[in-house]
């Protein structure tokens, strides 16, 4: 029998979705490497390769044996051929565009452990896809708005959600369409660099939230009577501060969010909170040339930079925090502890903080590899984001369930069976 690889799911499977691979018909306990490979939309290259050995059956699945040193990763890791992904271009970040189209991974599997491949014994392609069937992608353009929403099957209403990203721009879609596929009406919103929306980060105006607030609050499927929130980065001190001025919304979820106004003057009618301010010289550089930021910011509890601090105290919702603590873009779990101070000094309740040693910057949705530097567009140079791969990869899992329960908890009544990782 010749050798074959066998997944499940067989030919395509949800990003976000563990995928169970193997190999059947190989000589008892032959040395293989297998190899995975995916192209992203613009052409860059990402690979992962492991050393195995198959059983006295010859067969080799990935979920009972152990990977040996030498690869990519080594150990029981049975998604370590996705998560251990790395580009060939340095400083190059997994980003899905079109979440219409699945990325396609090819798997390869090669004789021996050489430095270089052996002979090819088989080969198999899986698609990843980020839409569920029946999931509708909604572009929405109205009033100022330039955002799509994602609505799951059925005839609703769903639990609603907008979905913000950071300091990248343009009009990110793979978390709220993966978070759509589990039931919620997510608006995955551009606040900068996307369509007519202002090109650079100098300012920006809650009104313009207020209206996808709005739009969401009155939109037939979308459940009442308030929303949630989730921010990554930049796209977390918005939400504290959509959170804090704005009526309507329920649960706010950050992922290395500040508790400070970042990066841009924020303005609400007559309200002007100013940027937590920068110090350049507190930039590392180190031999590679890639810049360790994580000391830039100022303190927002000392000096004039306290007028940065989001008054998150006249939120009217429940906040749940996701932090990673090898976090190297700013102190994300200083962010929280100060957040959580200041909401429990004004008898407000006690938000959830997660957090996770080796986990850094960018907590993804599953299976997304870690990017461990790239270029910082505030900064204008590469910067390191911080993280372990595997307790990275390890995050990105929990804390999507994490969020999930978060929402289910506080937007449908009903809590959903995940306890909490501390």
């Amino acid at each position: 029998m010749a050798p074959s690889i066998r997944l499940s799911p067989a030919a395509r499977s949800l990003f976000d979705q563990p995928l169970a691979i193997a190999v059947q018909g190989l000589g008892p306990r032959q040395q293989v490497t297998l190899r995975t490979s995916l192209l992203d939309e613009t052409g860059q290259l990402f690979q992962a390769s492991a050393r195995y050995q198959a059983g006295d059956d010859g067969q080799l699945d990935l979920a009972r044996c152990p990977a040996l040193p030498g690869g990519s990763f080594s150990g029981l890791e049975p998604m370590g051929l996705l998560w251990a992904l790395q580009p060939q271009k340095p400083f190059w970040r997994l980003i899905k565009r079109d979440v219409q189209s699945p990325f396609l991974l090819q798997l390869e599997v090669f004789e021996g452990h050489g430095e270089r491949p052996g002979r090819l014994l088989a080969q198999e392609q899986h698609e990843r896809a980020f839409l569920r069937d029946g999931v509708r992608r909604v572009p929405v353009r109205e009033g100022r708005i330039r955002a799509t929403l994602f609505l799951p099957p059925g005839s609703g209403p769903f639990p609603g959600i907008i979905d913000l990203y950071g300091t990248g721009g343009g009009l990110p879609e793979y978390r709220a369409c993966l978070l759509a596929n589990h039931g919620f009406a997510v608006l995955a919103l551009a606040f900068y660099s996307y369509e007519d929306l202002p090109k650079g980060m100098k300012e920006f105006h809650l009104e313009y939230f207020e209206e996808a607030v709005n739009y969401m609050l009155q939109h037939t499927q979308v459940k009442g009577p308030g929303i949630g929130l989730l921010g990554h980065s930049k796209g977390g001190d918005l939400c504290v501060s959509m959170a804090s001025f704005l009526k309507g919304i329920t649960a706010t979820a950050l992922i290395n969010g500040s508790v400070a106004n970042v990066g841009a003057v924020l303005r609400y009618k007559d309200i002007t909170i100013p940027p937590l301010g920068i110090n350049p010289k507190r930039i590392k550089v180190g031999k590679s040339g890639i810049a360790d930021i994580i000391d830039a910011l100022n303190n927002p509890l000392e000096g004039p930079d306290q007028q940065s601090f989001i008054p998150l105290e006249k939120a009217e919702c429940c906040f749940l925090f996701i932090v990673g603590q090898d976090d190297h873009n700013w102190k994300s779990e200083f962010f929280a502890i100060e957040g959580s101070k200041r909401l429990q000094a004004h008898g407000k309740e006690k938000p959830e903080i997660v957090c996770y040693p080796g986990a850094g910057h960018y907590i993804e949705p599953p299976f997304f590899p870690m990017c461990a530097a790239s270029m910082h567009l505030l900064f204008g140079k590469h910067v390191i984001w911080g993280g372990e791969p595997k307790a990275h990869c390890e995050a990105q899992i929990d804390a999507w369930q994490q969020i999930q329960a978060f929402f289910h908890k506080h937007l449908t009544g009903k809590p959903s069976g995940t306890s909490s990782k501390l």
